[in-house]
């Protein structure tokens, strides 16, 4: 079977290349990682940790997943080298780096952010709750945003700098008068701290309507990777956890565009063995 998946993805490589190059001719794409289990022979008894990092553009509804060895800057640095426009990303030191580069600007995740409050409700349940509220706030009104102005992007900006933004800045204004209240190592002052060295990046939403308030959506299409680890457990060899990638960003994207994977798959080979 690993070789009939093998052969599958050699075929499929130039298209994959193609969903690549398609994705980074975007000026917009989320950003995310994760991990995955990989034997390599340099390693007996045990397992590689590798990681699939992927890169989603909500606008065109394609993903792309990437193997690499690592969790170090290399990997992604290398497939945006030639990518200008809006990076999308949790937190995550690698991608600051990433954003040195003058021709990508970051945006960061209100999930990740609001997820430190989330967190540290019983350590500190007022402080905790309210910022939770302020963030609830932003997402009625994104609500409301979106069914104003449906897959407008030239009317979501100026009502989102109009309704949103000024949430967002008043939950900065609320940190710098509380900070200093609490202990830094706490999980609200941690919650504090991760959210005002995340506020440019936060901020920078506002500057293009496409830019999601968060990265569920990148999160959504990891989401079946993640209910895979638990069933295949790992990837037989590096070569085939970039194979699993290709599948993976293949069958992702029919997902988001609302096609049949296998019929997608047995039009694109005809006559191509399509079952084991």
């Amino acid at each position: 079977m690993g070789d009939w998946m093998a052969g599958c993805c050699q075929l499929l490589e130039p298209l994959y290349n193609a969903l690549k190059q398609k994705i980074l001719a975007s000026d917009y794409i989320q950003a995310d990682e994760s991990p995955i289990k990989v034997l390599d022979s340099d390693k007996k008894g045990s397992t590689h940790q590798g990681y699939q990092w992927v890169y989603h553009d909500p606008v065109q509804k394609l993903v792309l997943f990437n193997y690499r060895k690592g969790r170090g800057r290399n990997g992604p640095k290398e497939l945006l080298a030639v990518y200008h426009g809006y990076l999308q990303c949790d937190g995550y030191t690698v991608y600051d780096k990433i954003g040195a580069d003058p021709k990508i600007t970051l945006a960061g995740c209100l999930v990740h952010a609001r997820r430190k409050f989330h967190d540290a409700q019983d350590s500190d349940k007022k402080r905790a709750q309210t910022a939770l509220a302020l963030f609830r706030k932003i997402y009625l009104e994104e609500r409301d945003v979106k069914e104003e102005a449906p897959d407008d992007f030239g009317k979501i900006k100026p009502l989102r700098d109009e309704k949103i933004r000024p949430l967002l800045a008043q939950i900065k204004k609320w940190i710098g008068t509380e900070q200093f209240k609490v202990l830094p190592k706490s999980l609200i002052g941690k919650a504090m701290a991760y959210f005002i060295n995340q506020y440019p990046k936060l901020d920078a939403i506002f500057g293009d309507g496409r830019i999601e308030l968060d990265n569920d959506l990148i999160e959504n299409a990891i989401r079946p990777m993640a209910i895979g680890r638990k069933n295949y457990l790992f990837c037989g060899s590096h070569g085939a956890a970039q194979n699993a990638a290709m599948l993976y960003s293949f069958f992702g994207s029919c997902k988001m565009q609302d096609i049949n994977p296998r019929e997608w798959l047995d039009e694109l080979l005809p006559g191509y063995q399509t079952k084991v």
